[in-house]
């Protein structure tokens, strides 16, 4: 059984430990979650396609970390346990939530979540964004820590006049672009609340599809572009459509970036930005023609002709997946008082570990009672050596179009795939000589390969009976 005490228990903890943390100074957090962010789409990771001179700087001036990555590559699941640091599957959350036809699936409020336990340390916090874990009053925002939401509970809106929840709760269509909606209601927040320490969520919609309209600054550097894409020698890949998207993509993310230099210029007006933590990161990666698809986990197909189906459960123009494109995401961490310009993370990281790295980045203790799956990895951010273990464990169960139950492991140089709900259907890459994943192994001759198929059989079965025998 679940042990929920420890809300009782936080109580008393900071009623006792509040003096101590207040005699310190303690760090303000802003954590920027865009949806549906390529690994390298920013262009200080590269890719030169992208103008993100704002986010660049996130990049130069905090910690890049190189090997970020989510548990499952779809909105509300990875979501979930960015709040949590518990699998999707543990959540009852396998897939996106469709706001029509799961009116009563959510996040369980019960469930322990790092804003509860820094508003119970004294934090300020605030939503501002997307939520897509639950659009029933019992899962709203306010259930889980944070005090104040501006945004939309469901999944998605257009990119342009909204109809959102503005704070007092009214439900209310917005004139203007919903990525400045929604910085306009984190920059409110920030100015009225900075004398105290404060908790910012920000979650932008973007650069999730629909991308257009998007400001005329944002669109006019990439109207007349001719955009290189990462394979048009893809056999079949519909070019034109991929160029199209990608012009498109790219003005969203421009739009991001704009407003995270206004947040930017927040913090230095307010003369906080020293001891202001900002993350920059993504609820999963995103395919932007490679493999000859488009979209995350549950990606579609972009070719001229679909290949024929070959899965019971997956139509013929789906490809699920738990590529590295879909679960790699762009993550920098910026706190000019504790971490280093220009510095790098390669150990694995996920978004299981973002609840006890936040609370040791504002000196918060982790309830002896609240059960996590996460790791701090706030000493990795400091350059300290520490035992690691780089292995990621990732699942998606897609009911929203297809039907998988895929289960993967990943080491450094390996990766394994097997889809539970369509037997036969597995992955096997070697990372190392091919980190695109091109070619699929599984079935390869190689007496060595076979024994490392063998090998990450077994540790996906331990990792998944793990799974199962995890006291909640």
């Amino acid at each position: 059984m679940r042990n929920f005490s420890q809300l009782a228990m936080v109580v008393g903890l900071f009623a006792c430990s509040h003096t101590v943390l207040a005699e310190a100074v303690r760090p303000n957090l802003i954590f920027i979650c865009t949806d549906d962010q390529a690994p390298r789409a920013v262009r200080a990771l590269g890719d030169e396609r992208f103008i993100t001179p704002h986010i660049d700087r996130l990049f130069h001036e905090g910690v890049t970390l190189r090997s970020s990555f989510v548990t499952t590559p779809v909105c509300s699941p990875s979501r979930a346990t960015l709040m949590t640091s518990r699998y999707g599957s543990e959540l009852g959350i396998h897939d996106w939530i469709n706001p029509q036809q799961e009116k009563e699936l959510g996040l369980d409020p019960t469930w322990p979540t790092w804003p509860k336990l820094l508003q119970a340390a004294g934090y300020q916090t605030g939503l501002f964004g997307k939520w897509h874990l639950g659009t029933a009053d019992r899962f709203h925002p306010t259930e889980f820590g944070y005090q104040q939401f501006t945004g939309i509970r469901e999944g998605g809106c257009p990119p342009k006049d909204p109809t959102i929840e503005l704070l007092d709760g009214t439900i209310q269509k917005v004139d203007g672009f919903t990525v400045d909606i929604f910085t306009d209601a984190a920059l409110d927040f920030i100015r009225t609340k900075h004398a105290e320490p404060f908790v910012v969520s920000l979650h932008y919609r973007e650069p999730h599809a629909a991308w257009l309209p998007v400001r005329d600054e944002d669109w006019l550097p990439f109207q007349d572009l001719d955009p290189a894409i990462p394979n048009p020698d893809f056999p079949n890949l519909n070019v034109a459509e991929v160029k199209r998207r990608t012009k498109e993509y790219l003005a969203s993310v421009k739009s991001i970036d704009r407003n995270v230099g206004r947040l930017l210029a927040l913090l230095d007006e307010l003369n906080i930005a020293d001891n202001t933590i900002v993350v920059f990161t993504s609820d999963h990666g995103y395919n932007l023609g490679e493999h000859g698809t488009w979209y995350k986990g549950n990606a579609h197909y972009v070719l001229n002709q679909n290949p024929a189906k070959q899965w019971p459960q997956i139509p013929a123009g789906r490809r699920p997946n738990l590529w590295d494109t879909s679960l790699r995401v762009p993550t920098a961490i910026r706190w000019p008082a504790k971490l280093k310009a220009g510095s790098t993370c390669d150990r694995t990281v996920t978004n299981l570990d973002w609840f006890p790295t936040l609370l040791a980045f504002c000196g918060v203790p982790l309830p002896d009672d609240v059960k996590i799956h996460g790791r701090d990895f706030f000493p990795l951010l400091q350059g300290n050596s520490i035992a690691w273990n780089d292995d990621l464990f990732a699942e998606y169960d897609m009911h929203h179009g297809a039907t998988t139950r895929m289960r993967c492991y990943r080491t450094p140089t390996w990766k394994l795939m097997q889809d539970f709900a369509n037997p036969g259907r597995a992955e096997l890459y070697d990372l190392k000589s091919d980190p695109h994943e091109m070619t699929n192994l599984i079935h390869s001759d190689s007496a060595d390969v076979q024994a490392v198929r063998q090998q990450l059989e077994q540790k996906l079965a331990a990792a998944m009976q793990d799974l199962s025998t995890t006291k909640h």
